[in-house]
């Protein structure tokens, strides 16, 4: 017996506990994305007209990635209903990039417990910028509708930031950096004069041995005066750019997870007079006092582009290849931005959904952690659990999603009148995730189709098959989390 045969029966089109990853799974962004929500989302997604942090431990599979999702449908809707109080949203859930910049220019060939022990809090800054301010240059530059009222404090202010964290692979920088001061309208030409002084130097001279050729007479060439007088028109030119490249490889140097290089960097520093750049703050130092300066530059011009608060939603921690699932070095990673000054930014909420694997490392922290963090004032959920109840409505759900008849399949329909609701709570509760709730089920519907034939089909699962698959996956379950067996 086929399982397309026995769920078309129930007038249900494709298997609605195919997939099991938020991410790709078609079912849950046609319908559960705005219908099913955790019992704690109110605390987690907070009000978006005030942006606040929530730090959110879940085992894999609890929904995470679901979490991710659900809250940026919802913080877009909020952004079609209530244009005045935007947020600009910020995705931190692709760490390669970061981290293994950082590993190649602080150690590499070192071990990466070692070198991972080094992240620091302005790492996370520089990351978390690079994202949000590529993501607003892209909107400014390629969105017709998007329009920045900037002064042109601000308009100086993005132009530096773009060229300290643009990281858009999608054309050249300095094409897109130009493109962004003609957006904004921040053009200096006064900061070319010491190019124009040694380029009319250069001129000058040049016409004058020519001339000097044509009349036949170039008896002054062999005075020095004239060369020292086109040497002395370079010298503006060189001392300038010799300032902006030092301040460059300061700023290369001190940026670990950022992919500028020194001279893409000096030729833009260079097209700034020396007066926008005078008492700025820049990324040039090892610290994070710099940082959160240019982030409250940024949230100004993000206020002038029509946003209120900015949210940045932390996840996949344990996806990338330098951490690989190890709990330590998620820790070294991500314990660096457990601040409360950081978490606590004006207008600013971070989500930090991380794995349940780190609440254990937070029972066994010291005080001076605690007091550094104040996890108490973070909307901390120790556990993303699950109900019985609710993993039966989210079963349920995905089945009415995926019904294509009148009235909707339901979930019950496709076991045996013997098994109550009741006992099919009971069971799906023991599963604990939507994960594995989705992975049981799909597995009792090919195990129960592939006991019988098609000659001889029977459309509703009983008790027997529930119990015997239902055994023999805690089992497998179990022997999982002893870290015996593969799943």
């Amino acid at each position: 017996m086929k399982v397309q045969a026995f769920l078309e029966h129930h007038g249900i089109a494709g298997n609605p506990f195919a997939e099991e990853d938020a991410q790709n799974d078609t079912v849950f962004k046609r319908t559960c994305l705005e219908t099913t929500f955790h019992p704690s989302w109110d605390k987690i997604y907070g009000d978006p007209a005030d942006p606040s942090t929530s730090i959110v431990f879940g085992e894999k599979g609890a929904g995470k990635t679901a979490l991710k999702l659900q809250m940026v449908r919802q913080f877009e809707r909020h952004n079609a209903v209530h244009p005045e109080s935007a947020v600009f949203v910020v995705l931190y859930d692709d760490f390669n990039p970061f981290l293994d910049r950082f590993v190649s220019r602080v150690g590499p060939g070192r071990p990466v417990d070692r070198v991972l022990s080094q992240w620091k809090l302005w790492d996370h800054m520089d990351a978390i910028l690079a994202l949000a301010v590529t993501q607003l240059v892209t909107q400014l530059t390629e969105s017709p509708g998007r329009q920045a009222k900037l002064t042109r404090p601000q308009a100086r202010d993005l132009a530096l930031l773009a060229a300290c964290y643009d990281q858009s692979t999608a054309e050249s920088f300095p094409t897109r950096w130009r493109r962004l001061r003609s957006r904004t309208g921040y053009r200096n030409w006064f900061a070319l004069w010491p190019q124009a002084l040694a380029g009319a130097g250069t001129a000058a001279l040049v016409v004058a041995v020519v001339y000097g050729i044509v009349r036949g007479e170039l008896g002054w060439t062999r005075q020095w005066w004239p060369w020292l007088l086109a040497a002395g028109a370079w010298i503006p030119a060189l001392l300038r750019r010799a300032r902006t490249t030092w301040l460059a490889w300061r700023i290369v140097r001190s940026m670990r997870t950022g992919n500028r290089t020194v001279g893409q960097l000096a030729r833009a520093l260079a097209r700034f007079p020396e007066v926008d750049l005078s008492g700025q703050p820049l990324p040039a130092h090892a610290r994070s006092d710099d940082r959160y300066e240019l982030l409250a530059k940024f949230q100004g011009i993000l206020a002038a582009a029509g946003y209120q608060g900015l949210v940045v939603i932390v996840d996949r921690l344990d996806e990338p290849h330098l951490i690989n699932g190890s709990a330590d070095r998620m820790r070294q990673v991500i314990w660096p931005m457990l601040d409360n000054k950081f978490l606590k930014s004006t207008a600013t909420g971070f989500k930090l959904l991380l794995p349940i694997e780190l609440y254990r490392f937070i029972e066994r922290e010291d005080e001076q952690f605690n007091q550094r963090a104040r996890l108490d004032k973070q909307n901390l959920v120790p556990s993303l659990e699950w109900s019985g109840e609710t993993l039966y409505d989210i079963a349920s759900t995905r089945v009415k999603a995926a019904s294509v008849g009148t009235p909707p399949a339901t979930l019950a329909q496709l076991f045996d009148e013997s098994i109550d609701q009741r006992r099919l709570i009971d069971g799906l509760r023991s599963l604990r995730v939507p994960r594995q709730l989705f992975k049981f089920l799909y597995r009792l519907l090919v195990a129960h189709c592939h006991s019988h034939t098609d000659e001889q089909p029977v459309y509703r699962i009983p008790l027997e098959r529930f119990e015997r698959e239902l055994a023999l996956f805690r089992r497998d379950q179990d022997a999982f989390d002893r870290g015996l067996a593969p799943r």
